[in-house]
């Protein structure tokens, strides 16, 4: 099945069930008020879901009404975790050498991860920044929603609680991340809000393109309405969803409604585009000596999408515009 956050004025926002091909929806209120409502208690819920689902793609949704991706929130607004694998070690090896270093041999062994912010912003909400000369940059890659996992959990038993995926935008902040990292701590500031799919989706509903943990399909990005990159998301996967997922329990319980990341969608040889921008710029270090491919500007547009084999989009379409964020009132006595 496929689901949804509407936005309602709220900070959670409204729980909708979307038709197979994402033309209707019908709000859920009367079985889930929100995602993470239907997450707590899975077992229970999703079967009607599940059931009003088949209703609306049968054309009996007694309240459905046209869907908009424009309406939507991400589909977990407000994540209890959010963590970052960088499972594409072509894409982490690329980065690493346009900085003059090599992959560990460790990184081959055991996934890299990160903690990232929880708040996810919607489908058409624009990268909002107050400088360009940040070095804004996207990147497309694919997120799983997972049920409770307990601590020291095996990929198999993590494979068992993913319970929804979609796609994200993991906007990174390319010229702030040397100075954060030279401090001998994560990124913070130089990793901002990321925006997801208008829809997050259960696995049964990919068929066999989910297989092994991974999910078998081309991530589509374009930059301005210029295709980028199309590579295919379950080739040079190094690390699957039920690795990563059993990386983070490793020392914690996981709860209902994190999030994980795969990181950018990449493959090697660069034959099939790119899925960021400082993969680009890497390769043409690599090859001239210098990099020529700018960051994002302001006015600029980024779309990510997941086609199916008949071409039809899964989950929705990322869109967004890059603009300048306004500054704040401010508030204070006299000003």
């Amino acid at each position: 099945m496929k689901l949804a956050t509407i936005k309602d004025g709220s900070r959670d926002g409204q729980l909708a069930v979307v038709s197979r091909d994402l033309k209707t929806a019908q709000l859920a209120d009367g079985i889930a008020p929100t995602l993470q409502r239907a997450l707590d208690d899975w077992a229970f819920i999703a079967p009607q879901l599940d059931l009003l689902y088949r209703e609306l793609n049968q054309g009996r949704g007694r309240r459905g009404f046209d869907f908009e991706p424009a309406n939507c929130m991400a589909p977990l607004p407000r994540a209890y975790q959010r963590a970052d694998g960088a499972a594409y070690l072509n894409h982490v090896e690329l980065l690493l050498r346009a900085g003059g270093a090599e992959l560990a041999p460790a990184l081959r062994e055991e996934p890299l991860m990160l903690q990232g912010g929880a708040d996810l912003l919607g489908p058409r909400d624009d990268i909002a920044l107050p400088h360009e000369e940040w070095g804004i940059d996207f990147g497309a890659g694919i997120a799983v929603i997972c049920d409770d996992i307990g601590m020291g959990a095996t990929p198999d038993q993590a494979h068992q609680q993913i319970r929804l995926l979609m796609l994200v935008n993991d906007v990174a902040l390319r010229n702030l991340l040397p100075a954060e990292l030279a401090k001998g701590y994560g990124p913070l500031q130089s990793r901002p809000a990321g925006a997801c799919s208008p829809v997050a989706l259960t696995p049964d509903e990919l068929g066999d393109a989910w297989k092994g943990g991974k999910l078998h399909l081309p991530l589509r990005s374009s930059w301005n309405g210029k295709l980028v990159g199309q590579p295919q998301a379950g080739v040079d996967m190094a690390f699957n969803f039920p690795q990563l997922l059993a990386h983070l329990a490793k020392s914690r319980q996981v709860r209902a409604g994190a999030v994980v990341g795969g990181g950018t969608v990449s493959n090697g040889g660069g034959k099939r585009g790119y899925s960021c921008i400082a993969e680009q710029r890497s390769l043409e270090l690599h090859a001239k000596g210098r990099a020529s491919t700018p960051y994002l500007a302001f006015g600029d547009s980024i779309r990510i999408e997941m086609l199916d084999e008949d071409g039809k989009s899964l989950f929705g379409a990322i869109e967004q515009s890059v603009t300048r964020a306004v500054a704040p009132a401010d508030t204070r006595r006299g000003r």
